[in-house]
């Protein structure tokens, strides 16, 4: 179970860079055609562009060492993604109660019941 929610991240990180990548082209081409360095403080819309998008590999980053934790059976790892993205998801569903944060909520808990043992590898 711990193995399918790490793909889950990798794959929730790649969706979020395509879905980003299509939903902020133009700030992102006017960023890139202003010679990118600094461009993104420019407006509003830049800025929300480069973190929605720098989520994404974050993202990914997770769910790889969450496959590395599974792989390994580092149970100490599991538990900090899983703290890690369970405080993320508890965090971005209060302040954005309309967004995708809630599926961070079931995953975190699973990977953290994983790390301790209730759940297997």
């Amino acid at each position: 179970m711990a193995h399918t929610a790490a793909w889950f991240l990798v794959l929730l990180g790649l969706g979020h860079i395509a879905y980003g990548l299509r939903k902020y082209h133009a700030p992102l081409r006017a960023a890139w055609a202003g010679g990118f360095i600094g461009q993104f403080g420019a407006t509003e819309e830049r800025r929300t562009a480069f973190w929605f998008l720098i989520l994404g590999p974050l993202l990914v980053l997770a769910g790889h060492a969450a496959l590395h934790a599974v792989a390994t059976g580092d149970l100490a790892l599991l538990k900090i993604v899983g703290g890690y993205l369970l405080f993320t998801g508890v965090l971005g569903a209060a302040a954005f109660p309309k967004s995708p944060f809630w599926a961070a909520l079931p995953t975190g808990p699973l990977l953290i019941a994983t790390g301790y043992g209730w759940l297997s590898l």
